[in-house]
């Protein structure tokens, strides 16, 4: 086993362990942060009245290039993808169940922004679409459909937390 290895594996224990419960509540912030972007958009839009193309949510307001270009969105949902993974071992118990589906419709979401990344860079647009559009938006508009996304991936997750805590308060009880 090389040195870095031993590192990963170490590190990869220490997170699923002892570092479980607040890289957890950090992954949680992280997960409140998005979902509240889609909250403000669709609040946007269907509260204030705003265009589709104006509702950016806060940050698409500040920095519209990062939501036009697909950058903002596969980051964050490779890094959401990427953080149920790398913290799956320390998930137990009930909480289980609920995290496998996040990461199941997760892996769905990742997978939309991924062609809809493919389709920005190579300007190749797929369904006859002026811009790049992903397999859900043939059923719903883009706003909605994402909303809808990140909807059914943060229920399971934000149930396999509380299981998670409170199966962790009954334990130090």
């Amino acid at each position: 086993m090389t040195a870095l290895q031993f590192r990963t594996n170490n590190f990869m224990e220490k997170l699923n362990t002892v570092w479980h419960e607040k890289a957890l509540w950090a992954y949680i912030v992280i997960v409140l942060g998005h979902f509240s972007e889609h909250v403000i958009q669709i609040y946007q839009i269907y509260i204030l009245g705003w265009l589709p193309k104006e509702a950016g949510g806060i940050l698409g307001l500040w920095f519209p290039w990062l939501a036009e270009s697909e950058i903002l969105h596969i980051a964050y949902n490779g890094a959401m993808w990427i953080g149920i993974l790398l913290l799956w071992k320390g998930v137990q118990g009930q909480s289980r169940t609920f995290w496998k589906w996040a990461l199941i419709f997760q892996t769905w979401h990742l997978f939309e922004h991924v062609i809809l990344m493919y389709q920005f860079v190579a300007k190749d647009y797929w369904f006859g679409g002026a811009r790049q559009t992903s397999i859900g938006e043939i059923f719903f508009p883009r706003p909605e459909l994402h909303f809808m996304y990140n909807f059914i991936v943060f229920v399971p997750l934000m149930i396999a937390c509380f299981l998670y805590f409170r199966n962790l308060q009954k334990q130090n009880s």
